[in-house]
């Protein structure tokens, strides 16, 4: 009975030594996985068509009232100037409104005055950017004391995309053949594809802040150029 216990410990023994030996990833035979896996790359350059913009009021007042009536003043102002320009109403939405106390100080950190701040920011939808430049004029001289995060974009990105993803595909089969012939095998069958996009809207800095800035807003050119639509393909490849 001893002997019998010792000759299945042995057997088991030498079954867990083989199937640490197995390898990690096999096809349904049994046989080593033989795979290429690859990435390509497609990036589509289209125009832009639309832009956004931040359009901000910064107002002080001796009390919270004052403030707040010098601020809707400005913002009523900037947004009657943005619908007269050809902005629809729906293409301006409010982004933030801030109201909070500050002091001044003298030299000697004594306190010399009290007052409050209202900071109030719209976000804009410019549809026609023939026109971008001149509305930007137009708000900074009724008012508009910080303009900034100008983002331009592309109302239908779905062509672009396509056309990136088709690009990405030939790039990822190109490298597949390329690492075969390399190789000395060829590359079989797809396995397995997936795909993801990134799609930078590029800004433009047309930071202004305190003192509005009508004067030299009109010498400043807007130009959108072009923005990337970038696809990328991971595609699994068999080895023949």
């Amino acid at each position: 009975m001893k002997r019998n216990i010792m000759i299945l410990a042995g057997l088991i023994t030498v079954a867990m030594a083989l199937a640490a030996c197995a390898p990690a990833v096999s096809t349904s035979a049994g046989e080593p996985a033989r795979q290429i896996v690859v990435t390509g790359n497609g990036v589509v350059y289209v125009v832009p068509d639309l832009a956004y913009i931040n359009v901000g009021v910064h107002s002080i007042g001796d009390s919270v009232g004052e403030a707040m009536d010098a601020n809707k003043a400005q913002a009523t102002a900037i947004k009657d100037t943005l619908v007269a320009q050809g902005v629809a109403e729906g293409d301006i939405q409010t982004s933030s409104f801030n109201v909070y106390p500050q002091s001044d100080y003298d030299y000697q950190g004594a306190v010399t005055r009290n007052y409050f701040s209202v900071d109030n920011t719209v976000y804009v939808t410019v549809r026609d950017l023939d026109k971008l430049g001149a509305i930007l004029d137009a708000v900074a001289a009724s008012g508009a004391n910080n303009i900034y995060g100008i983002t331009f974009d592309v109302t239908d990105k779905t062509a672009a995309q396509s056309s990136a993803r088709k690009i990405a595909v030939d790039s990822a089969m190109a490298q597949a053949k390329e690492l075969a012939d390399a190789a000395g095998v060829g590359a079989g069958e797809i396995l397995s594809i997936s795909s993801s996009y990134s799609y930078p809207s590029y800004g433009y800095g047309y930071g202004m802040g305190g003192g509005g800035g009508a004067e030299y807003a009109a010498s400043v050119p807007i130009a959108a150029g072009q923005i990337q639509v970038t696809a990328d393909v991971t595609m699994t490849f068999a080895i023949e």
